[in-house]
């Protein structure tokens, strides 16, 4: 008779890595995109708010973690009303620097910095309140991610470590960096699980240190700039990756260095032809109407002309808006799909057993904070 003492059991070996696999076609992707781009411009930019809840049920629904795709279940109507609260509480701040400016101009200088401040810190509780609202409609194998914390608190630290920032010439961002990705991360939960966030300041200026280094030359040489910009970005996706925590799961990411060097390098590329391609239909409609016209070019915009120069103004805005609507679409297509799939096949969640006996908690956040973001300018994805 064969037998094993009490506690000698052999401990199994660790599970491998699980992946994380992004199926999505690029194809019904752009297709979305560009008729939610059309539709945002017949809306007057209304449809952005189904857009990017589009956007993210897609992106959610075809990333799959160990298998099981994640959901998004945010509602566009949410997103308008919190816009719509929003604006409601910045629309009198607006009003009352423009009535400022144009009573006292002598302070209008001096009203601008408080402004800034003002806005700044609503922007960093704006971001810090529009990622609790993504996170509470985020599910995963039946269980909601949800976020606690301050707002508030949060942009009284960003503000601080701006203020660092500015002080060392950009020297401690990655101190920043950590310091508020921690705060967040810390008041971020999968169920009962507790997210944590172990990267350093010191590892990120270790891996982005040259960078910092040959900035300047960057912005006067432009050809330098984008891989700069690239090589950092990044950088700070991995460094970001390495450091999540949820409970005991973790993620990893051998993302290279050079990973978005192209995608960069597209969006400028499709800038520059739509930049040259307008002025070369400017340059055609304004012929077309001094031809047709009979008027000089020069002369085509004096008071005693106005009217026949209103063509021009109407096909130079008729070509603005096409311009900006495919930006808008090259930028969504590259810097948020692509990206997005770029940066998700280089992912691995180690101990994906520690979230699979989760308890579900946390409450619904409103969509105020989006709406906050999207407001300031400052809405994430």
């Amino acid at each position: 008779m064969q037998w094993t003492p009490i506690g000698s059991e052999p401990i199994p070996p660790p599970l491998p890595p699980a992946c994380v696999d992004f199926s999505g076609n690029r194809s019904e992707f752009r297709k979305m995109v560009t008729k939610g781009a059309m539709l945002e411009l017949v809306t007057f930019g209304f449809y952005r708010f189904w857009l990017v809840t589009d956007i993210r049920r897609h992106l959610w629904a075809l990333t799959a973690i160990d298998g099981d795709a994640a959901e998004y279940t945010g509602r566009a109507k949410e997103l308008l009303v919190g816009f719509l609260f929003a604006l409601a509480i910045l629309m009198p701040i607006y009003l009352a620097y423009f009535l400022i400016g144009i009573e006292f101009e002598r302070w209008q200088g001096f009203a601008s910095t408080p402004l800034f401040i003002g806005f700044y810190a609503f922007g960093q509780f704006a971001i810090f309140r529009a990622r609790r609202y993504r996170l509470t409609r985020t599910v995963w194998r039946g269980v909601r991610f949800w976020m606690d914390g301050s707002g508030w608190a949060y942009s009284f630290r960003a503000m601080a470590w701006g203020l660092l920032v500015f002080l060392t010439l950009g020297l401690a961002l990655p101190w920043r960096e950590a310091a508020l990705e921690r705060y967040k991360m810390q008041h971020s939960h999968y169920g009962d699980l507790r997210g944590d966030f172990e990267g350093d300041g010191w590892t990120f200026f270790k891996r982005a240190w040259w960078l910092w280094l040959l900035s300047p030359i960057a912005l006067f040489i432009f050809p330098l700039a984008p891989f700069f910009y690239a090589e950092f970005k990044a950088r700070q996706w991995r460094w970001w990756l390495d450091g999540i925590r949820i409970g005991d799961v973790s993620l990893s990411s051998n993302l290279p260095h050079d990973a978005f060097y192209g995608l960069y390098w597209k969006v400028i590329g499709w800038w520059l032809l739509l930049s040259t391609a307008f002025g070369f239909y400017i340059g055609g409609a304004t012929m077309l109407a001094v031809k047709l016209g009979g008027v000089p070019a020069e002369e085509m915009f004096t008071p005693g002309n106005t009217s026949k120069s209103i063509p021009i103004l109407v096909m130079m805005v008729i070509g603005y808006f096409a311009v900006a609507l495919a930006v808008n679409i090259i930028m969504r297509i590259y810097l948020q799909r692509d990206l997005w799939a770029k940066v998700l096949e280089t992912v691995e969640v180690h101990n994906i057993g520690a979230a699979a006996d989760v308890r579900g908690g946390g409450q619904i956040a409103s969509a105020l904070g989006e709406g906050f973001a999207d407001g300031l300018d400052v809405a994430g994805f």
